[in-house]
């Protein structure tokens, strides 16, 4: 009875599945992602945003969308305000274009709206249905390329230059804690230990201590009452909504998020058995309305784009295949609601290992893509590649899906080309030419 409860609830099967192994995939993928409870408040409060009712909302969003997903969709990924969304709100929407943030929180909720939408009437799951399925291998090897080069950016190993855009930062505690955790992540994967990934981020938290990586603060408690989010709750200014820059920003919201949704859940499946022989991801429309909910309730909650996390894939790494893995990333977001002070002693080295591990891991599903034809390898590249120097899942879908519709259309193989892809195309030349 209890196994059918389960089953039904977070879709755990007894038989293909361990708890013990779902619990850890849920807790390594909190612990890849936990930066977020401290990054987003950083940004938004640039803003003029409360920062810890953003902290509250951050938290409390992400265990709320992630939580759906493991109840709707049955499948084990998580979700909190997106990097890269969180910037766009706000540096480009409130510091650069001169809006309130107030209006900014207004176009996130438009957002959701619309996702929600479109979720319903089956849109964004034909979008998805559209993508050949060498692109789908090539966003799985490009998101693990992405989450290696977040590591090794987060911990100081590559860093900026102005004469090669990026280069080897210099040899620091931290990057030492970083390089330590990256050979040992190897070291326990090739020795086949189960929670690999869990035990390196939690020796590296250790050792970091005494080499001043890891922080513990004086008067040290593990327990904080969570800030109020009535400074941001429901502050919405829907009325600067009501013009055409602002029609364009939130569809641009709408593009952003909907690529890099969907090239999370079908770049970090790849690899899995979990994707049927056409390379479908199951309940994938549960997990776009979970995207779409978690959307609309972290911008009520007051707090940028919520959005299914590339670090997902270092659960599914652990071995995470249910919504269990989901609910206990969830339940660890309400946790940090009360002990902020505990999840903040893991500094990002101590994620570094994991998460390159993770681009690893990912980099095989590179060797089922069809190398014969150039009209397919060369968008696959232009995927992989545009993901890393970009610095963005959807701007590496965006072109990769536009190369392999004009290749197809201008080598008279226009019919290998459904008419959605084609659609998607224009749209997006014109989100380039004219944003």
């Amino acid at each position: 009875m209890e196994t059918s409860f389960f089953h039904k609830l977070v879709g755990f099967n007894p038989k293909t599945m361990k708890v013990r192994t779902e619990i850890l995939a849920g807790v390594t993928t909190f612990l890849t992602m936990s930066y977020i409870l401290a990054v987003n408040p950083d940004i938004l409060s640039a803003t003029g945003m409360d920062k810890g009712a953003v902290f509250t909302a951050t938290a409390l969003a992400s265990a709320i969308a992630t939580l759906l997903i493991a109840f709707l969709a049955k499948l084990p990924f998580a979700q909190a305000p997106g990097m890269g969304l969180n910037a766009f709100f706000a540096f480009t929407l409130v510091l650069g274009m001169g809006y309130s943030w107030q209006t900014a929180l207004a176009a996130v909720f438009a957002e959701g709206i619309i996702f929600i939408i479109i979720t319903v009437l089956n849109i964004r799951e034909k979008v998805v249905n559209c993508i050949p399925l060498n692109l789908r291998y090539a966003m799985s090897v490009g998101i693990g390329m992405f989450i290696a080069f977040i590591g090794l950016k987060n911990s100081g190993i590559i860093v900026d230059n102005p004469a090669t855009l990026v280069a080897l930062g210099s040899f620091t505690n931290v990057s030492l804690v970083a390089v330590i955790g990256i050979i040992l992540s190897g070291v326990l994967m090739a020795k086949g230990v189960k929670g690999a990934l869990f035990y390196t981020i939690l020796i590296c938290t250790a050792i970091g201590i005494p080499m001043g990586v890891t922080t513990l603060p004086e008067n040290f408690s593990p327990i904080s009452i969570p800030p109020s989010m009535e400074p941001t709750f429901m502050h919405f200014d829907f009325k600067s909504l009501l013009n055409l820059d602002m029609f364009f920003i939130v569809m641009l919201l709408v593009f952003i998020d909907l690529f890099n949704t969907i090239g999370t859940l079908v770049g970090a499946l790849a690899k899995t058995e979990m994707m049927d022989e056409k390379g479908n991801v199951p309940r994938m429309k549960e997990a776009l309305l979970a995207d779409a909910i978690g959307t609309s309730v972290g911008a009520v909650c007051g707090t940028s784009t919520v959005t299914t996390y590339v670090e997902s894939a270092a659960g599914i790494a652990e071995g995470g295949r249910s919504g269990m893995t989901a609910a206990v990333t969830g339940g660890l977001f309400l946790v940090a609601l009360l002990f902020a002070p505990v999840f903040l002693l893991v500094p990002s080295a101590a994620t570094t290992g994991a998460l390159v591990m993770v681009g690893v891991f990912m980099m095989d599903s590179i060797r089922k893509v069809e190398f014969d034809d150039v009209t397919e390898t060369l968008p696959v590249f232009a995927t992989i590649l545009f993901m890393v120097l970009s610095y963005s899942i959807a701007e590496g879908m965006a072109l990769g899906m536009m190369s392999y519709a004009i290749l197809k259309l201008l080598t008279g193989r226009y019919k290998e080309v459904s008419i959605t892809l084609y659609i998607l195309t224009v749209l997006l030349i014109l989100r380039y030419i004219y944003y």
